[in-house]
């Protein structure tokens, strides 16, 4: 393939493929950024990065096919670092060969061995926990298990979104892992059976089907909770919320599911010395804290607390699955999920 014509198809892909318009990037005393992350949640960090270092932060956001949009740029892509969420899409990244590693001293200083590549390659820079939200009035249950909903009482009381999303293959995932393909196919078998409803919709609708009666117990991310009670625009989420309680699964135990939002510094980035910088920074006290209290998840950079509103709702013990295991077993879960049809809900 010719320059020219790597030329002319990424600047197709960037078009076309995404149905996204380009930005224009220069290549000197700037970052660009491909984030599927919200803006709300990352442009207080990018000023505070900015006013900090005075490179200017240039975002492209997308709510998927970013990875997609790199690898069809090849070398022409103007990507320095990519933001995502889930484990896979990290892995993924690094296994297509869209990364380079990561050289500044905070990784390996500030990030635990569990939530980063061991070439480098990427790094988680938050967490966010699978976890129940019980209704405040039909249960009364303070600790509980991921095992505990295989149990006859929950028959009909089990509600989550669809079990091929990537918030439920990353808990499916790790329970492969962390406890083999036979026990987890009998566990989901479980879960499955005591749906209340064939699962739909997103984490909130869980909570909200809560506060209807509809179920008692949601597999929902934990940060969720403080986006709805803080939710100015729709504010019938608050209700949602203020239906249901959180409980850590195995909080006593294994410890409960975790995933991550990360990131990584693009193959050919043109900037490379600039996305180091600004990974650096997204690891700082300071921006962690951001991720903190802007998102209500949880630092990876273990000398930052979680925020006031996140600590109210109990410790979190992630469970000591190493997050490359999850990713490995992530094709495993999904075709669990399609042969146990679990997305149509129980089946007796």
């Amino acid at each position: 393939m010719t320059k020219t014509t790597r030329l002319a198809f990424a600047l197709l892909s960037s078009t076309v493929l995404l149905g996204l318009s380009t930005p224009s990037f220069a290549q000197s005393g700037e970052v660009n950024i491909y984030s599927y992350r919200e803006q709300g949640l990352l442009q207080p960090l990018l000023d505070k990065f900015t006013a900090e270092t005075g490179i200017e932060a240039k975002v492209l956001y997308a709510g998927d096919g970013l990875l997609e949009r790199v690898a069809a740029e090849g070398e022409l892509s103007p990507a320095d670092v990519v933001l995502t969420v889930d484990i896979g899409n990290l892995v993924g990244a690094e296994e297509q060969g869209l990364t380079q590693p990561i050289t500044t001293a905070a990784l390996t200083e500030r990030v635990p061995e569990a939530f980063r590549d061991d070439d480098a390659n990427w790094t988680a820079l938050s967490l966010r926990a699978r976890v129940f939200y019980v209704s405040k009035d039909r249960v009364e249950d303070t600790a509980l298990t991921y095992e505990d909903i295989t149990g006859p009482e929950w028959k009909g009381r089990l509600c989550t979104r669809p079990g091929d999303h990537a918030y439920n293959i990353g808990l499916i995932a790790q329970r492969i892992a962390a406890h083999g393909l036979d026990n987890t196919r009998e566990w989901l078998t479980k879960v499955r059976d005591n749906l209340a409803y064939a699962p739909n919709g997103g984490d909130r609708e869980g909570v909200k089907n809560i506060l209807a009666g509809t179920c008692d117990l949601s597999i929902t991310n934990t940060y969720y909770m403080g986006v709805m009670l803080n939710n100015e625009a729709e504010p019938e989420q608050k209700d949602w919320a203020n239906s249901a309680r959180i409980i850590y699964p195995d909080a006593e135990g294994e410890g409960t599911q975790v995933n991550v939002a990360g990131g990584f510094i693009a193959k050919h980035a043109p900037n490379a010395e600039n996305a180091n910088a600004l990974i650096e920074f997204l690891l700082s006290d300071e921006a962690q804290q951001i991720y903190a209290d802007t998102n209500y998840e949880f630092p990876v950079v273990a000398s930052v607390a979680p925020s006031e509103l996140t600590l109210s709702w109990g410790a979190l013990k992630p469970v000591a699955t190493p997050l490359v295991e999850v990713a490995a077993n992530r094709a495993a879960a999904a075709a669990l999920v399609d042969e146990l049809k679990f997305n149509e809900g129980a089946q007796n």
